[in-house]
């Protein structure tokens, strides 16, 4: 079966497993689990902040940032395709009192600058919920995969800081942004206040995220993950797979870039089969079957049928990602498949 519904589903290569067999433990609640703590040093520097934090998860990661950034009745503004504002359950609101505040994204996952203007711009009068908060996202998933430019983020941070209202980065595949953008992911992360990044995605490790941030503000996210069920004790066995990840896995992203660019190509060619283009493309391919969403089912039925999954993103719009595991081979049987079962059902 060739698996291209995400990058969560990659498993974790012999050397984590080895890693996580030997790993030297302790209590990480405490402190004390020595693997852990290596791991939140590495991840700070690699980001350029100065502490980081191993959570369970990116949404753990991304409500952390936001329930220790904003007091109840606040809001964070956020994308309205951001992955904080559709598939995080809306656990700021749940759990923490926060009004999330959707602005239009561009198609290449930049905000609408204007419209973040006016969202800043928030009368004082007691009639409104205050900005605690902005929340971008790079690279952007319902975009494409899009990695969104430096100078655009640059734009946002000089907005946002121009009125002490903090930024906090989902940048759950920074490595890919960093290099689609030719850039390194401390450069990313420059414009930002806080940061989470996801070890499981990509990196191909089985659980974890980290937030990273100054140390007076991770301080404080340690008694928020804590009130969220996130003290895993001896977590060493999780860090022990992220550090060879950030050793091991970052190069070799760019292979996963090559293989979604001939996939892409590979589904262009395609008849009944739409790509949209995407702005400095990363390890996703996002496209379209013509026709209606029943048409659709019936296309990604027969594509499992003939051992090839992809993910449906609603109505006829369909996700491809690449990953550790999926091999150029892959890719081309992926594509050959698509085609096969486009002239099906096409060919009605």
């Amino acid at each position: 079966m060739i698996d291209l519904r995400s990058d969560t589903v990659t498993l974790p290569t012999p050397e984590m497993r080895e890693a996580i067999a030997r790993a030297e433990l302790g209590d990480d609640v405490y402190g004390e689990d020595p693997t852990v703590n290596r791991l939140q040093e590495i991840a700070a520097a690699i980001v350029g902040k100065e502490a980081a934090l191993l959570v369970p998860s990116g949404t753990m990661a991304n409500l952390t940032a936001m329930l220790t950034h904003c007091p109840r009745g606040t809001k964070v503004i956020v994308g309205a395709q951001s992955h904080t504002n559709l598939y995080e359950a809306g656990g700021a609101s749940a759990l923490g009192g926060i009004v999330l505040t959707a602005i239009e994204n561009t198609a290449d996952g930049e905000l609408e600058l204007y419209d973040l203007e006016r969202e800043l711009e928030t009368s004082s009068d007691a009639h409104f919920a205050q900005p605690a908060l902005a929340v971008v996202e790079n690279t952007h998933n319902r975009c494409g995969g899009a990695a969104v430019a430096v100078s655009h983020m640059a734009e946002v941070a000089a907005l946002a800081h121009k009125r002490r209202l903090p930024i906090h980065l989902d940048g759950a595949r920074i490595f890919n942004a960093a290099l689609a953008l030719e850039t390194t992911p401390s450069e990313i992360a420059a414009q930002v206040d806080t940061v989470s990044f996801c070890l499981s995605k990509g990196l191909s490790c089985p659980v974890g995220s980290l937030l990273c941030g100054s140390r007076e503000f991770i301080a404080r996210a340690h008694r928020t993950r804590k009130v969220l069920g996130g003290g895993m004790r001896q977590a060493g066995i999780i860090a022990a797979a992220g550090m060879v990840a950030l050793e091991t896995m970052l190069n070799r992203l760019a292979e996963d870039h090559q293989n979604a660019r001939a996939l892409a190509q590979g589904l262009a060619l395609i008849a009944g089969l739409t790509v949209p283009s995407v702005a400095r493309r990363t390890n996703m391919v996002v496209f379209e079957v013509d026709g209606d969403a029943a048409l659709a089912r019936r296309f990604a039925a027969a594509m499992k049928e003939r051992g090839v999954l992809i993910s449906p993103r609603g109505g006829n719009e369909f996700r491809a990602v690449t990953h550790y595991g999926i091999s150029a081979d892959d890719v081309g049987r992926a594509a050959a498949v698509a085609a096969q079962v486009a002239g099906e059902l096409f060919g009605d």
